[in-house]
């Protein structure tokens, strides 16, 4: 049987020309205009059955590649089961038959997910610039969706075998609309008919409970000011056995008095006499991983910089940045009667103006 066929539609047609397809067939072939014509009622089935495949992309996906179809009545959606003209049948009628069948078959939103996961935490942590450069152990305090210890996350618990109340026993639940009725497995026996398990009353079958934890988390190190610390599985259980959220953590780290942190570089500034900045000199100098000696050559300048490889912060990859030594000459505030002099005579044996640029530069932008 070619659904195509049935419909009267290209094999290329779009839901459009489907529905409008069914809509027309529905009601020519419906029983309620061709009372006990078996032949209609029998055209009428699979036409229902054609419009069900082609609407469903997937059911039509595997139809097309010549796959078997699953029946009506195995999907969470209703099948059509038959015809019920007695007086028990009770059921609104719709304007039209096209509004009808779109009512009945239309497909519900999906159930959730049995796995679902749980969601993050979020919560913030306020560091040190010495607790965030070598790593740290923070107690946190957080309420969470743990697993169930009644139901252990399954959300349901074992109880006296009962007949399924939903489905009356029989596995499938039924829907009428005028003398027409539709079925599907019962949502709440899966099919069975029996119920051996009752939802869990503590979690009202979600299988998570609310609880209050103290936790001891490892801050890394090297973790920088703005940087997020994702702690996993330490989130929200997840619903009827589903994968945990993470604990994510958002670092403040404090500002330090000499050092500051540009990417994965180090900066730091150094004050040098006038005699280490002029003859040269080997200077020791403390970084965040202890005592490290810098060569300063002679003749320094003021605010010239020198690049240490390997000493700033630890990347992500394992690399690390550098340390960028900023160099900044200071005078003793008090000086001698002999430092005078000998800076007298240093300034007449090295007579030349450290202004003379600066002073030909003002007189050239001068307009």
């Amino acid at each position: 049987m070619d659904f195509y066929i049935v419909l009267g539609i290209e094999r290329d047609a779009g839901t459009g020309d489907i529905k409008r397809a069914y809509r027309r067939l529905a009601r020519r072939l419906h029983p309620d205009i061709n009372p006990g014509d078996r032949e209609a009622e029998a055209r009428f089935r699979q036409v229902l059955d054609a419009y069900e495949t082609l609407m469903d992309p997937d059911r039509r996906r595997r139809y097309d590649a010549g796959q078997p179809s699953a029946v009506a009545g195995g999907e969470d959606g209703f099948g059509f089961a038959g015809f019920d003209f007695s007086n028990r049948v009770h059921a609104e009628r719709t304007t039209t038959f096209g509004e009808l069948f779109e009512e009945v078959l239309s497909r519900r939103a999906p159930r959730l997910a049995e796995g679902e996961q749980g969601a993050d935490i979020h919560t913030r942590a306020a560091l040190t610039f010495e607790e965030a450069w070598h790593g740290v152990q923070r107690t946190v305090k957080v309420t969470r969706q743990d697993v169930c210890r009644v139901c252990a996350g399954s959300g349901y618990r074992r109880a006296a075998e009962t007949r399924c109340v939903s489905c009356e026993g029989t596995g499938a639940v039924r829907s009428a609309r005028g003398h027409m009725v539709f079925a599907k497995t019962c949502p709440t026996c899966g099919g069975e008919g029996r119920l051996k398990q009752e939802e869990c009353g503590p979690c009202r079958g979600q299988g998570v409970e609310s609880r209050t934890e103290t936790l001891t988390v490892r801050i890394p190190p090297a973790v920088a000011d703005g940087s997020r610390v994702r702690i996993a599985a330490k989130g929200h259980a997840g619903v009827r056995g589903g994968a945990p959220g993470d604990l994510l953590i958002d670092v403040a780290v404090a500002e330090h008095p000499v050092y500051r942190r540009e990417g994965d570089e180090l900066h730091m500034t150094v004050p040098v006499a006038i005699h280490e900045a002029g003859l040269g000199a080997k200077i020791d100098i403390e970084t965040p991983d202890g005592q490290v000696r810098v060569r300063v050559p002679p003749g320094t300048q003021s605010g010239q910089r020198f690049r240490l490889r390997d000493r700033g912060a630890r990347s992500r990859n394992g690399q690390r940045g550098d340390l960028v030594v900023e160099v900044r000459l200071r005078l003793p505030k008090i000086l001698d009667e002999r430092s005078k002099e000998l800076l007298r005579e240093f300034g007449r044996i090295n007579g030349e103006s450290v202004r003379e640029s600066t002073s030909a530069r003002a007189t050239v932008d001068k307009p």
